[in-house]
């Protein structure tokens, strides 16, 4: 038979030994779940195994079981108080690690191509100026040449306001202007020509959400007047900003249309990046080798004579295109929403 006593010290020295050799937490509770778990464990062994000693030894077996499994358990718990103390604090940094480097903002595509297409048309000359979102009908509608019964109304999908509202222009607002060619009038009733200027910004119509439509979108208006401006000047113009903008091998071509502010009108076409111009088997351009991009003319007399401008001294040029259009065609994406939606993954490809 085992001497139990001789089996207490043997268990003591070996938890002794196995203790120095862990380092580490885990190692710790590794040593713990050895010696002390219920199931298992060297010491409840111990324990069970008094039974089998001589009834007037039990006790003092016992008690020398017992103060083992105290002294492992306090002997133990002290090195998980070094192993917690040595525990970096929570949040702490290693300063010897390799730093992170931090990520770099990117402005939104859209006011990547707003501040180019600005920049262009400085460069050209043209002032930038900005006005109210909220505008009266007449600025927006009346003195463009599209009186109450006019029927190019229908084609703005305008959005009215339920009662008026004073505007940062100090009119009573009436409307979410529908394009800021308000911002055209406003500034000639205030400077005589020559004019020459964009202006962009927010406008809003009661268009449904689709692959290429948003009730609310970016816009830029051109105005150019003074003496002697003609056609070739409008088409000179934007010749010089579509090749600065989309490259030097893109055409562009006029095509007759229809706008009440100017006379004669034209939509203004470039040729398809996606196949040349060609045409053939492209699903961006439908097979035409073109890609309507803006609308354009000669300003309307009557725009003139509500501003007080000579319409027999002065002629002059508008022009007007949504920007997300322009990134639509600039760099082929097929859903205005996608500008719209956040995805970094989709914003982030757009160079700086």
């Amino acid at each position: 038979m085992t001497d139990p006593a001789r089996d207490i010290d043997a268990l003591r020295t070996q938890f002794a030994e196995e203790l120095a050799r862990a380092s580490g937490e885990p190692a710790l509770r590794a040593v713990r779940d050895r010696y002390l778990a219920r199931k298992g464990g060297l010491v409840s062994a111990l324990l069970r195994g008094l039974g089998a000693a001589p009834a007037e030894e039990r006790p003092r077996l016992g008690q020398l079981v017992n103060a083992l499994k105290q002294e492992i358990e306090t002997t133990l718990d002290a090195r998980a108080s070094e192993a917690a103390g040595a525990r970096p604090p929570t949040g702490a940094v290693d300063v010897t690690l390799p730093g992170r480097v931090p990520g770099t903002g990117h402005r939104h595509p859209l006011t990547l191509l707003r501040e180019r297409i600005e920049m262009i048309f400085s460069r050209m000359g043209f002032l930038v100026i900005e006005g109210p979102e909220l505008e009266d009908d007449y600025h927006n509608f009346e003195a463009l040449n599209m009186p109450p019964e006019h029927p190019a109304r229908d084609m703005q999908d305008t959005l009215y306001l339920a009662a008026p509202v004073r505007s940062l222009a100090g009119s009573a607002a009436t409307l979410l202007r529908t394009h800021t060619s308000g911002m055209q009038i406003r500034h000639m009733e205030t400077h005589p020509p020559p004019v020459r200027l964009i202006a962009p910004g927010r406008v809003y119509r009661r268009d449904n959400l689709d692959l290429t439509h948003t009730p609310m979108f970016t816009q830029v208006e051109g105005l150019v007047v003074g003496d002697h401006v003609t056609l070739a000047d409008l088409k000179g113009t934007l010749f010089t900003f579509v090749r600065e903008l989309f490259g030097e091998d893109r055409q562009v071509r006029f095509r007759p249309s229809f706008f009440p502010y100017t006379e004669p009108s034209a939509e203004v076409d470039i040729s398809c990046g996606a196949c040349g111009g060609t045409g053939i088997d492209c699903s961006m351009c439908k097979r035409t080798g073109w890609l309507e991009i803006l609308g354009s003319g000669m300003v309307h007399p009557a725009v003139f004579e509500a501003v007080g401008y000579d319409p027999e001294r002065y002629t002059g040029f508008a022009f007007g295109m949504g920007i997300e259009r322009v990134a639509l065609l600039k760099w082929g994406v097929e859903d205005i929403r996608l500008f719209y939606e956040n995805d970094f993954r989709f914003l982030e490809q757009f160079p700086l």
